[in-house]
């Protein structure tokens, strides 16, 4: 199996890089890429780690050789996020990095898995599709958005708030992956009970999460540790599914309909995604936030479908 990083000398990067030096199958290779000089440099520190994952990074304007071969591309690259400014206010940037870097793993790598971590994710997977059609190379079910990050979230939030082991909480996240758009399915929580107070704050919260990092590190950065984490575990559970494993199941942002993506279950398999999953029952409050959500959504789609790079 092979795995490759774009982004890797990124906060993100380095912390996912980490996570899938010490965790993906013997025998895996795990390949780095970055515009950045010090990429080469972050792959040598990580090969001291005694797992037997081979590592390589690589450098320049050039991610092809780093992509070339590779099952699983997982995408970090972009700027961070930095106090005032919420996804959207990233996307002038990140729009041409991720058409570009798409492009390079449309001409390397055209049957890889493709997780898409760069912000806004509502908008850079449309992107991604538009220009891996382009390149005609798209299968809708070979491109995801990590979404990843508001599952853990909740989860960790729920287990706080209701005093629970959080490795017996499991929690759906449908939607997308920006404010009002990332809705967490309280309701559909085994033994656990909700107020309508608790149920409106702890939704908030998951969906301000983000904005409660960057605001933390004082404009020092947005969340890469817990988003590092995120995408090891979706990148993880990828590469389990590609190597036969059964009833993997991650919610993901993917198209679910000819130009409409959403985030919701899907069981993975050695194609990409096997199945879309019901999201189930939804409570009176979720169905208004699904609602509300929209057309927020459906223009932040519409935004990567037309952007031109």
């Amino acid at each position: 199996m092979k795995v490759a990083v774009v982004g890797a000398a990124g906060g993100i990067g380095q912390a996912l890089a980490l996570l899938l030096k010490t965790s993906l199958p013997a025998g895996s290779e795990l390949s780095l890429y970055d515009i950045a000089p010090v990429t080469p440099g972050v792959a040598v520190d990580l090969s001291h780690i005694p797992t037997d994952v081979k590592i390589e990074g690589f450098a320049g304007t050039d991610a092809r050789p780093a992509i070339e071969g590779a099952d699983v591309v997982l995408i970090s690259a972009g700027v961070a996020r930095k106090p005032g400014m919420d996804r959207s206010d990233l996307f002038n940037i990140n729009a041409g990095i991720i058409a570009n870097l798409t492009k390079q793993v449309a001409e390397a790598a055209p049957k890889a898995l493709i997780g898409i971590i760069t912000n806004p994710v509502n908008t850079t997977v449309p992107i991604a599709k538009k220009v891996l059609q382009e390149a005609g190379v798209y299968d809708k079910n070979r491109l995801f958005g990590v979404t990843t990050l508001d599952v853990i979230r909740s989860e960790t939030f729920v287990a706080e708030a209701k005093g629970l082991n959080v490795a017996d909480v499991n929690v759906d996240v449908i939607g997308g992956h920006s404010g009002v758009t990332i809705l967490p399915l309280l309701s559909q929580i085994d033994g656990v009970e909700f107020s309508d107070e608790e149920i409106a704050a702890l939704t908030t919260r998951i969906q301000n999460a983000g904005t409660e990092v960057v605001e933390a590190k004082a404009g020092g950065g947005s969340a890469t540790l817990s988003m590092g984490q995120a995408a090891a575990r979706f990148g993880l559970s990828l590469v389990a599914a590609l190597n036969g494993e059964e009833n993997v199941i991650e919610c993901t942002y993917v198209e679910v309909e000819e130009d409409k993506f959403f985030a919701q279950p899907v069981r993975l398999g050695k194609n990409g995604v096997e199945e879309i999953l019901s999201y189930g029952e939804i409570s009176a409050f979720e169905q208004k936030a699904l609602d509300d959500m929209a057309d927020t959504l459906s223009g932040d789609i519409v935004k990567g479908l037309e952007f031109s790079a």
